[in-house]
């Protein structure tokens, strides 16, 4: 990774503790848990922290930690939190690393391995340093981003950013250029809400179908239809995303399917297009149903909100970034169409949410977040560390408008 602009005020990361942080990495890379059963990953996670002599670390939002590091370098109120999510998905790897999961059907393809790797690594190397800076970071090792119940939620609800001052979070990004930090101001983020559809019409023989209503093809017609909400009702400007995800029913050769179940996400830029898909697809999937004499069910979960970037956070960490690893890779940059639940720490305190880029065809860093070949270019984790610790310092030295 090239720098030739870096200032001298990078950090200055330990070899050693980069070291450890890739040693983390893998070892949760081998042992991923899904959403709500991070207790494994709580529990090394502690482990790690403890043997750098971090104490005060505490059970938060079910299996997640929260620990406080607290400079001395001055006094100072100020606060910061910087989230690093720990869970893994419901994906067989094949990735062909030589440290790939160890648990069947569980893999970490979204990053969440790197973004815990690197908030350890926040952690030892504040605490280690704490004498050169006043205020404290939290660091909040979040469970649950991926499935509901939401860790994201939990954290807010539990009050841990109740007396904070702002908040930071990083995430992997494979269409970025590895050790590149891209982040933007303003939405950042999709707001996301899942749904669960039954169809309900009545089996017949598969030789006389015309004697029952077969909810197979009813939910094939939903499925194609839903897609007109955003290929032939929305302006392509207007942030609108509608994928079925799943679809089941029938179970024989000869037998129509009486029931069939599918689901899937809505995913949506602003409030009013979020309410308008929501009517919508209830609209579609009612009258679809009515129009080949069936019934469905429909059931709509609101989700998280969209990531919200403050423009003084993105300023702070277009700053950090620059002068951690050189102006040449920092990239300003609008968001991207996924969802996260750090949009609940935004809707609570002034935040940003940046990407750092692992894209690398040399080590095969090419394939997109959630696939079972994903691949982080562990190179670039430590850019994300020096970048989070310039910003954090930064943040905690600078005074407050209207204190004295």
């Amino acid at each position: 990774m090239s720098n030739p602009d870096r200032p001298a005020t990078s950090p200055d990361i330990d070899a050693g503790l980069l070291e450890r942080m890739i040693e983390i990495r893998r070892h949760l890379h081998r042992h991923p848990e899904l959403s709500n059963r991070e207790a494994g990953t709580q529990a090394y996670l502690r482990q790690m922290l403890a043997k750098e002599g971090v104490e005060s670390v505490r059970d938060v939002a079910g299996y997640g930690l929260a620990v406080d590091v607290v400079g001395t370098g001055r006094p100072s109120n100020r606060k910061l939190v910087i989230r690093a999510d720990i869970d893994a998905l419901p994906i067989e790897e094949e990735s062909g690393v030589d440290f790939a999961s160890q648990s069947p059907g569980v893999m970490h393809a979204c990053g969440h391995d790197a973004h815990a790797a690197m908030g350890f690594a926040v952690a030892a190397h504040l605490h280690r340093s704490r004498e050169t800076f006043g205020g404290t970071v939290r660091l909040i090792f979040q469970p649950a981003e991926e499935d509901e119940p939401s860790g994201g939620k939990r954290v807010v609800e539990e009050g841990l950013l109740d007396d904070v001052d702002a908040a930071i979070c990083v995430h992997v990004d494979p269409y970025t250029p590895s050790g590149k930090v891209a982040v933007g101001s303003g939405p950042y983020t999709l707001a996301c809400d899942t749904f669960d559809v039954l169809v309900i019409g009545s089996a017949a023989h598969a030789a006389k179908p015309y004697e029952g209503v077969d909810a197979l093809t009813v939910a094939c017609s939903m499925v194609g239809e839903l897609q007109k909400i955003v290929a032939r009702e929305t302006d392509p400007y207007d942030p609108l995303v509608i994928s079925v995800t799943a679809i089941n029913g029938g179970n024989a050769y000869n037998v129509t399917a009486g029931k069939v179940t599918f689901k899937g996400t809505i995913r949506s830029g602003s409030d009013a297009t979020r309410e308008r898909a929501r009517r919508r697809l209830r609209e579609i999937v009612e009258g679809i149903a009515t129009s080949h004499g069936a019934t469905a069910q429909i059931d709509i979960h609101k989700g998280e909100p969209g990531v919200v970037n403050d423009v003084e956070m993105t300023e702070l960490i277009l700053a950090g970034a620059k002068a951690a690893i050189g102006a040449d890779n920092v990239l300003n940059l609008p968001g991207w169409s996924i969802a996260d639940d750090f949009a609940y720490y935004s809707e609570k305190r002034p935040s940003v949410y940046f990407r750092l880029g692992i894209r690398n065809e040399e080590v095969g860093s090419v394939y997109p977040l959630h696939h079972a070949r994903f691949r982080v270019d562990e190179a670039a984790l430590k850019a994300g560390v020096a970048t989070m610790v310039a910003a954090a310092t930064m943040f905690l030295s600078t005074q407050p408008e209207g204190a004295a």
